[in-house]
């Protein structure tokens, strides 16, 4: 039997959340950067997938440490390697890990399906985040930034995204993504790497053509915005679009049944490709 923790030979850390029976492994990878995939732990419970389903953390980050010094020079290239480690990998990567993913092209041959969730084709998702940071500003986001821009630590980090808990869920999951927030590992390494090295120059340089491939966000995400995908080159037999109702940028908290759905019709869509 597969062990329940695997590391690839770079350090990137993989362990098993759920196993049901089926072949595939599905692959989670968090968002952030700098959190844990401890912030999908639920999307992994939520969804009722055939096969296993794995936590990833590249390495240096969340809590996944590095004996490498310099971890983040191999970023994101290492997915390939967590995609080499099981046989039939369907990716699953949220808002920056979906950026990941589609910035190294040779996962395309790697893979058997894809979902990008709650996250963009390119950089210009940014305009959208900044909107709604002058339209509902918090007060509590703007002192925890500003103590964290003085003390960059991983204290003050998880303060800062605690306090942007009201952009990220509804009302009703507000308490809910509270908590979640504040139980997460974070790293303020990744969030300088990819703030310098990634974040604002992002364009997705792949896409899939036959692979089955889902885009899911919540139709209130107030984080990254969703007007990139209308482009035609997103568009095909091969793919579907999910907004899922009430939902914001962690739509499988605020509406869990529509994300557990669509990722049944993923699965779907996985064994039929691989039938052919």
């Amino acid at each position: 039997m597969t062990p329940e923790t695997l590391f690839t030979p770079s350090g990137v850390r993989l362990r098993l959340r759920v196993r049901r029976e089926g072949t595939l492994n599905w692959l989670l990878l968090p968002g952030g950067p700098g959190i844990g995939s401890q912030s999908l732990h639920e999307l992994a419970d939520a969804i009722d997938v055939p096969g296993a389903v794995w936590m990833v953390d590249l390495p240096g980050d969340g809590s996944n440490p590095s004996s490498d010094n310099d971890p983040y020079r191999q970023w994101p290239q290492v997915l390939i390697e967590a995609a080499e480690a099981l046989p039939n990998c369907v990716y699953v990567g949220h808002s920056t890990g979906g950026m990941y993913l589609l910035s190294t092209p040779e996962l395309e041959s790697r893979i058997v399906g894809l979902a990008l969730l709650s996250t963009a084709p390119d950089a210009s998702w940014r305009s959208h985040y900044v909107a709604t940071t002058l339209q509902q500003p918090l007060r509590a986001f703007d002192a925890a930034l500003a103590v964290y821009e003085r003390e960059p630590t991983v204290a003050n980090l998880r303060d800062l995204a605690v306090a942007s808990a009201e952009w990220n869920f509804a009302p009703a999951s507000l308490a809910a993504g509270r908590d979640l927030l504040s139980r997460m590992p974070y790293n303020t390494a990744a969030v300088v790497w990819s703030d310098v090295n990634f974040d604002n120059d992002y364009v997705s340089v792949w896409w899939p053509e036959t692979i089955p491939t889902l885009i899911l966000a919540g139709d209130n995400d107030r984080i990254v915005g969703q007007h990139g995908w209308d482009q035609s080159r997103f568009e095909g037999a091969n793919v579907t679009r999910v907004a899922a109702k009430g939902g914001g940028h962690f739509p499988w908290i605020d509406n869990p049944q529509a994300v557990r759905d669509a990722f049944t019709t993923l699965a779907e869509s996985v064994r039929d490709y691989r039938a052919r």
